[in-house]
This record gives structure tokens, C-alpha cells and sequence, in this order.
């Protein structure tokens, strides 16, 4: 059963996340097809923008940890396992190389792998009630889908750390304050907020407004490949560790971790 469905309003395109389990976490196969949403617009012309969804209550809980293609990917062999970790970051690679405008509408909550994915976008909104968490280090893994390069981008080095390393909870205004959002609206409101932003890239010349992203786009993160392009192999690696262990442990006995560097 598809969680992820296209509807289009002129030039404008909303892509909406509902798994319909008030958690909407990312598995392999939402994965897959968050990614074939993203990459149905590459041969459509007359799409001026994008908007990516959740729903009225929950953006996206992260990766789905439940997921048994993530458990099978974990076990199988390196080869076969390589490949299969890059699928989120071929997700957000998709959705950051639309050349539509993309904007995200959020409510509740944007944890970890749904922070990478709305990163790879071009604007964020944000409902009051919303709020952004990159737990990976409390779980014994990296930040990977080349999330790090592009969360740097928007809030700078330190901040950045606060958010990936530090694991800090940004509530819609912080995340506004800190420049990770451009738009605050009441509780309940994102979408239409994000409309806002899609109506007025859809009112200018189609084939200009592209050009110009790209433009922008690549002034800012030519080097993100550089900087990002092994980060599924060192998620492989610290899948493999046993503070990861502990923080998968501790998080399902809901205890405070005991790392120790192994």
C-alpha cells in the first residue's frame, strides 16, 4: 500500500506522507517511494513547485527502527548491506535535485531521518506546535543521507552541532530563530503557509525560476559530495559497534545509555 500520494493544482504539486499511523516513519519502502515521487517531476515542465507534506499531527518520526529491511539489511553481507543503507540518502538526493521549487510543510514532529529529508528542500514551514530532533548520537549512529552538509548550510558550524552532535530540540521558533525554518505559522497552518511560497513560485517564469535555483544551489554546495559521500559507510560502521548496541538497547528498555566507546 502506497504512504505517499501526488496531487497537482496547476503548476503546483503537494506530495503527502501518511502512513496512517499517526508516526509516519521512514522504512525502505517509504524510502522508495518518497524517492520515485521526487523523481516523477524530472521530465515535467510545468511543475514550478513542490510541496511535501506529512500530517495534520506528525511530519515524520524518523527512520522506522521496526522495519524488517532494515533489520535484514543490517545482517546481510557488507557488499548487499552497502548498497541498501543508501536508500534514504538516495531519497534526499532525489528530492534535493527536483528542479521545481521545494518547500516543506511540518507539524509536530521532524525527527532524525525526516529532518534530512526536509533539508534537501528548498524552504521549510513550520506549524507552531512543530518541533526538530536529530537523535542518531543517542542511538549510536551518525547523521548520514548528506544531511550534515546541508543542516551546516542553514544554521553554520555551531549550531549545527548543537542540533547533530549535541542532539538539542528545536521547537518551531527556535528552529525559525536559527534560520533551520523560514516560516512560522499558527499550529495547524503550515500547509497553507507553504502554498503561499509555491502559489508565488508558480506566478514567475517557469524556466527562469529553475535556473536561478540551480544557480543558488550550486554556489552553495558543490563541495556537500565531498564532504558527505562516505557517510553511509560510516553508518555501516557504527551499525557495527557496540555503543550502538547500547543505545538500541537502552532506547527499547527506556534507560539512560552506557556508552564506552566500543
Amino acid at each position: 500500500m502506497d504512504s505517499v500520494s501526488i496531487e497537482r493544482h496547476g503548476r503546483i504539486a503537494i506530495v503527502r506522507l501518511d502512513r496512517g499511523d499517526g508516526r509516519n516513519t521512514l522504512s525502505m519502502e517509504v524510502c522508495r517511494q518518497l524517492t520515485r515521487a521526487a523523481r516523477s517531476f524530472e521530465d515535467d515542465p510545468d511543475v514550478s513547485a513542490v510541496v511535501l507534506t506529512g500530517t495534520a499531527s506528525v511530519f515524520s518520526m524518523g527512520a522506522d527502527l521496526k522495519d524488517p529491511e532494515l533489520k535484514r539489511a543490517r545482517e546481510a553481507r557488507f557488499a548487499e548491506s552497502r548498497l541498501l543503507m543508501q536508500t534514504g540518502g538516495r531519497m534526499c538526493r532525489a528530492w534535493a535535485q527536483i528542479e521545481a521549487m521545494t518547500i516543506v510543510a511540518v507539524e509536530g514532529w521532524c525527527i532524525g531521518g525526516g529532518a534530512a529529508l526536509g533539508v534537501s528542500c528548498d524552504l521549510r514551514v513550520a506549524g507552531d506546535g512543530a518541533t526538530f530532533y536529530v537523535p542518531e548520537i543517542e542511538r549510536g549512529m551518525n547523521l548520514s543521507w548528506n544531511a550534515v552538509p546541508r543542516i551546516a548550510h542553514l544554521v553554520g558550524p555551531a549550531r549545527a552541532k548543537r542540533i547533530a552532535v549535541l542532539g538539542e530540540k528545536l521547537g518551531a521558533a527556535g528552529a525559525l530563530d536559527w534560520g533551520l525554518v523560514d516560516e512560522v505559522a499558527p499550529a495547524g497552518g503550515a500547509l497553507a503557509a507553504a502554498m503561499a511560497f509555491a502559489e508565488r513560485a508558480a506566478s514567475l517564469p517557469p524556466v527562469q525560476l529553475r535556473m536561478i535555483k540551480q544557480a543558488v544551489d550550486a554556489s552553495v554546495s558543490a563541495l556537500d559530495h565531498a564532504v558527505s559521500h562516505a557517510d553511509f559507510d560510516q553508518f555501516a560502521l557504527a551499525t557495527r559497534s557496540g555503543d550502538f548496541a547500547e543505545g538500541m538497547q537502552s532506547f527499547a528498555e527506556r534507560r539512560p545509555p552506557k556508552y564506552t566507546g566500543g
